[in-house]
C-alpha cells in the first residue's frame, strides 16, 4: 500500500466511519435515508476504485446502525467440486456427480469447514467409484457409503413444540372412537403366527387347508388303489404307449425306440445321445421359443449328452408291489404326524428304481435316511440327478420291503406327506396315501397345469435361497427341507391376509 493510500485508509475509517454510523442512524425519514446512503455508497466506491485497501478476497458492505456485520470471509462460497468426463467410464459422470453431492450435502452437516467436507465428500466417492466394477456395483457402494455419512451425523437437539401443552389424540381414537384406546383393536396387530402356532397340532389343522383333492390326486396322477386287486396300484392319466410290442422300448432321455430281450437287457447297445434339461419358454421379440435349459438348444437339436444305453422310467407301467398307509387310533393330543420326504432314483434294465430315501419332520430334523439297493441291475446311476453314486450303493442291503415297513409304521393314513411333485416319489416308493400337500401344486405355474415350478425356483422366488447348486447331484434331506420350509412360509404369507 502506497503512503496516499494508506492515509485515505486512515480518514475513512477515523473520520468518516463515525460521520455513516450517525447519518444512518438518526435518518428516521426514508427518503433522507436514502439518500444518505446513496452518498456513502458513492463515497465508498470511490474510495474503492482509488485505494488498494479494499482485497479482492473479500466483498465491502454497508449495512444500518444496529446490525451485526458478518465476517466478510464467509460471504465468499467455496464453488462445489466437478467430477471430470471420463470417455468409456465404466460409471457414468452424471451417476457419479449426483452421488458426490449427496456425500458433500452429508459432510457439510458434520464437518467444520466446506473445504473439509469437499475433500471428505471426494475422498469417499473416490473409493466407491475403485470398488465398484460396474455402474449397478457402483449404486449399491455409493447408497452404502451414504447411509454411513448419514450416520456420522449427530443426533439434533429435541426441539421445543410450542403446542405440547394440547392433548394429544392417537390414530386409533381418530379411527375407532373414544373407546378405541379401551378396546382391543385390530388396527396394529401383527399378522405374524407365533412360533407355537407352527408346531404340533396347531401346524397340523393350518397344513389341512393345503391337502390335495382327490380330483387333483387324480389329475397329477398320484397312485390310487385298484378297486379290485390287493396290492395293485391305477393311475387315471397314464400317457398311452407308441407301440404295443412288449419287446420294443421308448428312451424316455431321447425319444429313441429300442429293442429288449425277455429279461430286459438291450438287445443292440447303441449310444444315447439327449439332453438332460428341460424345455423352457423364453420371451423373444415378437413371441415366444422354446428351448433346452441344459444348453439353449432350440427343439429337436441334436442332444448335449451322450449316455451309454438307452432307458426307460417304466413306474407307471410295473404297478404291482404297492402297499397302502393304514388307519391308526388318534392319539391324544390329536397330531397323526408331519413329514416332508424325498426320494433320489437310478435306472435299471426295469426303469426307475428307488436309490435313497430321506423323511425330515416338521422341526427340519432328519428322521429317517437310506440308501436302497435296486431289485434289478443298475444301467445308469443318474448320479448328475440324484448324487448317488456306484459306491454309496455297494454296501447297500436295505430292500424296497424293508423301507415300506419302516414307513407304514411311522406313517398312518392321517399324516400329512409334503413333497415336490410328490407322486413321483410315491412311485418309487411303491406307496398309496392321499393325505398329502404337495408344493408344486401348491405354488402353480403361471401357465396352469400341466406345467409345474422347479422346487429350486420356488426357493429362489420365495426365500430367496439357492438349492441344488451342487454339482454332485441333490440332496435328498435339502429337497425335504425346502419343501417343509415353503409350506411353513405359505402359511405365514396367507395369515398376514386373513388378518
Amino acid at each position: 500500500m502506497c503512503t496516499t493510500d494508506h492515509w485515505f485508509y486512515v480518514w475513512f475509517h477515523t473520520v468518516m466511519s463515525p460521520i455513516r454510523s450517525v447519518m444512518l442512524c438518526h435518518h428516521t425519514n426514508l427518503d433522507s435515508f436514502n439518500v444518505s446512503a446513496t452518498i456513502l455508497m458513492v463515497w465508498e466506491a470511490f474510495l474503492c476504485r482509488h485505494t488498494s485497501f479494499v482485497s479482492n478476497a473479500t466483498e465491502a458492505t454497508w449495512l444500518p446502525c444496529g446490525i451485526l456485520r458478518p465476517d466478510s470471509t464467509r460471504l465468499v462460497s467455496l464453488k462445489r467440486p466437478v467430477i471430470p468426463t471420463e470417455f468409456g467410464a465404466k460409471v457414468p459422470t452424471n451417476i457419479r456427480q449426483r452421488y458426490l453431492n449427496l456425500f458433500i450435502d452429508e459432510c457439510l452437516k458434520f464437518c467444520s469447514s466446506s473445504q473439509e467436507a469437499f475433500d471428505k465428500a471426494l475422498s469417499e466417492e473416490k473409493v466407491a467409484y475403485e470398488r465398484s466394477t460396474s455402474r449397478n456395483i457402483y449404486l449399491n457402494v455409493a447408497v452404502n457409503t451414504l447411509k454411513k455419512l448419514r450416520n456420522l451425523v449427530p443426533n439434533s437437539p429435541p426441539c421445543v413444540n410450542k403446542t405440547s401443552n394440547r392433548k394429544m389424540v392417537s390414530h386409533e381414537a381418530v379411527l375407532g372412537g373414544k373407546l378405541a384406546a379401551k378396546t382391543s383393536f385390530t388396527l396394529n396387530q401383527s399378522g405374524n403366527l407365533r412360533a407355537e402356532d407352527l408346531t404340533g397340532a396347531s401346524l397340523y389343522r393350518r397344513l389341512k387347508e393345503y391337502l390335495l383333492t382327490e380330483e387333483q390326486l387324480k389329475e397329477n396322477s398320484y397312485p390310487m388303489p385298484h378297486p379290485e386287486k390287493a396290492g395293485r396300484a391305477v393311475v387315471f392319466t397314464v400317457e398311452e404307449k407308441k407301440t404295443t410290442d412288449s419287446s420294443c422300448r421308448v428312451c424316455c432321455r431321447c425319444g429313441t425306440e429300442y429293442m429288449v430281450s425277455a429279461s430286459g437287457n438291450c438287445i443292440r447297445r447303441e449310444e444315447c445321445l439327449h439332453h438332460w434339461g428341460r424345455l423352457r419358454k423364453q420371451r423373444v421379440p415378437g413371441g415366444w421359443e422354446t428351448h433346452y435349459s441344459c444348453c439353449s438348444g432350440a427343439v429337436g437339436s441334436p442332444g448335449c449328452q451322450v449316455a451309454k444305453q438307452h432307458v426307460q422310467d417304466g413306474r407307471k407301467e410295473h404297478l404291482e408291489g404297492f402297499v397302502k398307509t393304514f388307519e391308526k387310533l388318534p392319539t391324544t393330543d390329536g397330531y397323526p404326524g408331519i413329514y416332508a420326504l424325498d426320494c433320489e432314483m437310478c435306472y435299471t434294465k426295469q426303469g426307475l428304481e428307488l436309490t435313497r430315501v430321506t423323511v425330515i419332520n416338521s422341526d427340519l430334523k432328519v428322521v429317517y435316511d437310506t440308501f436302497v439297493k435296486p431289485d434289478n441291475k443298475v444301467v445308469d446311476y443318474n448320479t448328475r440327478f440324484s448324487g448317488v453314486t456306484e459306491e454309496d450303493l455297494e454296501n447297500a442291503s436295505i430292500t424296497l420291503r424293508d423301507v415300506q415297513a419302516v414307513l407304514l409304521n411311522m406313517f398312518s393314513a392321517d399324516t400329512i406327506l409334503i413333497g415336490h411333485s410328490l407322486e413321483s416319489d410315491l412311485f418309487a416308493l411303491k406307496l398309496i396315501h392321499g393325505t398329502v400337500v404337495d408344493t408344486a401344486v401348491v405354488f402353480p405355474h403361471r401357465l396352469g397345469f400341466p406345467y409345474k415350478r422347479a422346487l429350486r425356483t420356488l426357493m429362489a422366488d420365495y426365500l430367496k435361497r439357492i438349492i441344488q447348486d451342487n454339482v454332485e447331484g441333490h440332496d435328498s434331506s435339502e429337497d425335504a427341507s425346502a419343501c417343509m420350509e415353503l409350506m411353513i412360509w405359505k402359511i405365514k404369507e396367507d395369515a398376514k391376509v386373513k388378518r
